[in-house]
């Protein structure tokens, strides 16, 4: 068995399957005697950093092999201290590694003091949180449209198309923001290579995705209406169109506007993570709501003269298909992604499609439930994308996929999670925080620009606030236990975190609100009476 001094990647290297023998020879050899070695004198074989086929170090061992190189240099070594059999000691891999500076060799791990996170999150989130009270304010208008009056598979819709975009843009300013802290930003080839693959995999994830969210509203309305159900080939026809092309143009314009936010925080010595993410997070939400509106309206005009129109866009959507699929197969850092990042998007359209089935039905029952959902499901996304692309950032800095490091368990508890006992509860404290004051001004602002004055009363201010801190502190957990799960299982949180995440925020967003409404006419302190 191979040992490191004082360090977990004796019993984590027990799991590494793919191995490889590094060449002994004199000078990969040394004494280890450092002081935060316990004095231990040993042969030792250095191990050098093999790059995988995703870029990204990786340490490996040919365990047989190394025993016997191990076991000749016992063998004609006369001036050392016996040991156990069944431990020999080997050189650190990354002597560079301090736990004093937060390093990890050559990558620059941020070890941030509370308040620079508080304010690299607190100046995206709230220009965030003016897009949700913007999405909440739009949706309020017009959902009185003739096209949301006559195809009411649109609020289904909603919920969904806002999920998946917002999916999509956070995986790729994950996924940006993580090649950025490991360093692998620097060259202008790469950098290009890294946007270019990027952007055309979110195209082809929201074509299809799109058309299948589409179904997905159609699917379920057809259900919940059951034996009254009429199917109406235009009618499916119009919300797969508006869907696709809100979905493909909303994501292009603001992946180049995240890209840039990366670019300059980097360049600015600022966290990525707390900044990109949080603008994926929500500030789309008021454009996108916007765009599929005046579409769908204007989709809706034309169906009945010139249905062809409909065809025509979607056909050219579908042409198109292949060429961004070519680009994405010949790009390095996004041919992966191609073939394993579709269930967490496609699990999260339909978990995203249960709240918007909620949303439907509840649309006629609470009045102002429409202007509040969208700022408590944004804040949630919001806030827990930040901590997922944080805690996935972390994972690649210090150690390999599949291992653990040693300061991070999967299933701790909840006071540990987001209070105090982990390396992420710090960070979970700033945002439940974040979420309080934040939920506050932001509500108190969108009742005030829907009726002209302040209607809110005590008792819903409390039961709003109650259920959006409960639904925040729900998402910062299940964030903690799905990422190391995931990394340990060797799947890239980038990737396949964050839909999962945003996806329950809308969900438990919906749900959680509902019940605060419940509860306010349950007591005779409805909104807005």
């Amino acid at each position: 068995m191979v040992g490191f001094p004082d360090s977990p990647t004796e019993p984590a290297l027990s799991n590494v399957t793919v191995i490889k023998l590094n060449d002994c020879t004199d000078r990969n050899e040394h004494l280890v005697n450092k002081p935060n070695d316990r004095e231990v004198k040993d042969h030792a074989i250095t191990i050098e950093r093999d790059n995988m086929s995703n870029g990204k170090d990786n340490y490996a061992l040919d365990f047989d092999s190394m025993e016997k190189a191990i076991d000749n240099k016992l063998n004609t070594s006369t001036d050392i201290k016996a040991e156990p059999d069944i431990v020999k000691k080997v050189a650190d891999p990354d002597p560079d590694f301090r736990n004093d500076t937060g390093s990890f060799g050559n990558r620059p791990y941020r070890n941030e003091k509370w308040y620079q996170t508080t304010f690299q999150v607190a100046v995206p989130f709230f220009i965030a949180g003016i897009g949700t009270i913007g999405a909440g304010l739009v949706l309020n208008q017009v959902k009185d449209w003739p096209v949301f009056c006559t195809i009411s598979q649109l609020f289904i819709l909603i919920p969904s198309l806002l999920g998946l975009k917002g999916n999509l843009d956070m995986c790729l300013a994950s996924r940006i923001s993580t090649q950025a802290n490991l360093g692998n930003m620097h060259e202008f080839r790469e950098i290009v290579k890294i946007i270019v693959g990027n952007i055309a995999l979110v195209q082809i994830q929201a074509i299809v995705a799109a058309v299948l969210v589409s179904i997905f509203a159609i699917t379920v309305d057809a259900i919940m209406e059951g034996s009254e159900y009429t199917f109406k080939w235009n009618n499916c026809l119009l919300l797969a169109t508006a869907s696709v092309c809100t979905a493909t143009s909303t994501c292009f314009i603001l992946d180049f506007v995240m890209i840039a936010v990366i670019m300059i925080s980097y360049r600015c010595k600022m966290n990525p993570d707390n900044l990109a993410t949080p603008l994926a997070a929500s500030f789309g939400d008021v454009i996108s709501i916007s765009v599929l509106s005046t579409i769908a309206s204007g989709l809706f005009d034309r169906m009945t003269p010139e249905p062809w129109i409909l065809y025509v866009i979607l056909g050219c959507y579908f042409l198109i298909l292949p060429f961004w699929i070519y680009v994405v197969l010949k790009n390095n850092y996004t041919r992966n992604v191609l073939t394993s990042g579709w269930l967490p998007v496609l699990s999260a359209l339909f978990i995203s499609g249960f709240g918007g089935l909620i949303l439907d039905q509840v649309v006629d029952s609470f009045d102002g439930f429409v202007i509040f959902q969208p700022i408590i499901n944004g804040i949630g996304g919001n806030l827990v994308s930040v901590q997922a692309s944080r805690i996935s950032t972390t994972l690649h800095q210090t150690t390999i996929m599949g291992i653990l490091p040693p300061h991070s368990k999967i299933f701790i508890s909840p006071w540990k999670a987001l209070f105090r006992g982990s390396l992420y509860a710090k960070t979970a404290r700033i945002l439940i925080c974040m979420a309080i004051f934040g939920e506050i001004i932001f509500i108190f602002v969108a009742d005030y620009i829907t009726k002209g004055t302040s209607t809110l009363h005590i008792c819903f201010v409390i039961s709003y606030i109650v259920m959006a801190v409960l639904q925040v502190m729900l998402l910062l957990y299940v964030a903690h236990i799905i990422i190391h799960a995931m990394w340990q299982h060797k799947i890239d949180p980038d990737n396949s975190a964050i839909p999962y995440l945003t996806a329950l925020g809308d969900l438990s967003g919906t749900v959680f609100l509902a019940i605060a409404f419940w509860f306010l006419i349950s007591i005779h302190q409805e909104y807005g009476k």
